[in-house]
């Protein structure tokens, strides 16, 4: 997604005069965004919590600013600065952190970001998003730029399945359909179980929704997946982030308050390092039981449960 963002950054300083900082990463990707923003184009080094606050204080003085970093090194390291210099004065600073999830793989924990929406999203304004595939980030992007207020975007891997085209944009998308169950998905996590679900009949897979903006007011979910899951009424979310503060927590809570929580419901979530080893994403994901074939068979369990 990467490249994506970068070429949407550029087409985006066509229109809007912004500042950009980078903790001294993006090479061999973000060169061509560095040749048009010219000076505006900033590398910060590797100073994060000090590139946050630059951000912030060139927000006060009326530029946009969006800083770049690896994702833990974006929101974790320079929290007390997102918080303070940022999301308490609301400034227009806009936090980009490449690798989501388990996304940086064998680097380590320390280069994982599994909790960095819940975490961000306790702060006031702040709104996050979470791309599922690279085709998003031409709409994501205008769509922060336009919303003067801070704001994350996770970026991962797109994992689109080979001959899949992907519905348009929106916050909430169906991405399959299907008659078994309700299965909402929150970013890239979503592209290989589609393809997993793909090579089963739709009488035999659930519908699956992507979700792809988070905001601390709640989550909004469509007419229509609501009333999916009232006439299922078994759901289960996934999503590449622990369970305290993820999706399935806040959509709990949305359908609770609602008065449509499901009888039957599931959460499934990265559950750190059970294993303790180093590893790909796709390992930990597996470990996490986030392969494609565990979620899916998490939603068939769930559907062979009699609801109580």
């Amino acid at each position: 997604m990467r490249n994506a963002f970068c070429s949407a950054m550029q087409t985006l300083a066509e229109t809007v005069d912004y500042a950009f900082l980078t903790g001294d990463l993006g090479f061999m990707a973000l060169e061509p965004l560095q040749q048009a923003l010219g000076d505006r184009f900033v590398n910060a080094g590797v100073a994060e919590q000090n590139m946050v606050t630059v951000a912030a204080g060139m927000a006060r003085t009326g530029f946009q600013c969006w800083a770049y970093s690896i994702a833990p090194f974006i929101y974790a390291r320079p929290f007390e600065q997102v918080r303070n210099d940022v999301c308490f004065h609301d400034a227009d600073v806009k936090l980009v952190g490449n690798g989501g999830g388990y996304g940086y793989g064998v680097m380590g924990p320390t280069h994982h970001a599994l909790e960095d929406y819940g975490v961000l999203l306790t702060l006031p304004g702040l709104r996050v998003h979470i791309p599922i595939f690279a085709s998003d980030l031409a709409e994501i992007v205008p769509r922060m730029a336009a919303d003067r207020h801070p704001a994350y975007l996770r970026l991962g891997r797109c994992e689109r399945p080979p001959g899949y085209v992907p519905p348009a944009y929106a916050p909430w998308r169906r991405l399959l359909d299907g008659e078994r169950g309700v299965l909402v998905i929150a970013g890239p996590l979503a592209g290989p179980v589609v393809a997993r679900a793909l090579e089963t009949p739709a009488t035999a897979r659930p519908a699956i929704w992507g979700l792809s903006e988070l905001s601390a007011g709640g989550l909004a979910p469509p007419a229509e997946l609501l009333q999916e899951i009232a006439r299922h009424d078994a759901l289960v979310v996934a999503e590449e982030h622990c369970a305290h503060g993820g999706v399935g927590q806040m959509l709990a809570l949305e359908l609770g308050v609602r008065g449509g929580l499901p009888r039957r419901f599931q959460a499934c979530a990265a559950r750190g390092y059970p294993t303790g080893l180093y590893g790909s994403q796709a390992y930990h994901r597996a470990a996490s039981g986030l392969d494609p074939a565990s979620v899916l068979d998490a939603v068939n369990a769930l559907m062979d449960r009699k609801a109580t």
